[in-house]
């Protein structure tokens, strides 16, 4: 779509000239967060402080990764996104990057669908784009905690 430029991508998501009102097009939150998604990118996945969470809807085929980096304190004071799909699913991305950055990981992990589903005016059939979003937030988390607190390795076996 970035091939279409600004006017060509808002024209797919606004709803033909003599439709049944706005119900079948996208709320004007999601086309903004679609035209100008922010927090767009990726972090080091390699970094301690990074997490990141890769969730994916195989009935529409959305795809969706979210990345978290924590300070000392456990604050995230950083957040990425890229996302293959739909408007809505760009736009939860979006605002799930813009919500989680300045909070703690418990804070963060508060952050339900339906918050964001509820900010951005998301038609019953568009739910699964909040639904990916937050469950991308708590993978992202997931990998930092586990990053956190690897696994301690098995003491040697003494051979006898």
């Amino acid at each position: 779509m970035a091939a279409l430029g600004r006017a060509g991508a808002a024209l797919l998501l606004r709803p033909a000239r003599g439709a049944a009102g706005p119900a079948l097009g996208y709320h004007k939150k999601v086309v903004d967060h679609y035209e100008n998604p922010r927090n767009v990118g990726s972090l080091d996945r390699n970094a301690k402080n990074v997490g990141t969470g890769l969730v994916g809807a195989p009935a529409c085929g959305d795809v969706m990764k979210l990345q978290v980096e924590v300070d000392e304190n456990g604050r995230i004071v950083e957040a990425r996104f890229k996302t293959f799909g739909c408007g809505s699913a760009i736009a939860s991305s979006s605002l799930a990057t813009e919500w989680v950055k300045g909070k703690t990981v418990d804070e963060a992990l508060k952050i339900k669908n339906t918050d964001i589903a509820k900010e951005l005016c998301l038609p019953p059939v568009k739910l699964h784009c909040s639904m990916l979003a937050e469950d991308a937030i708590k993978a992202a988390l997931a990998d930092y905690k586990l990053k956190q607190h690897p696994k301690k390795e098995e003491p040697e076996q003494k051979a006898n």
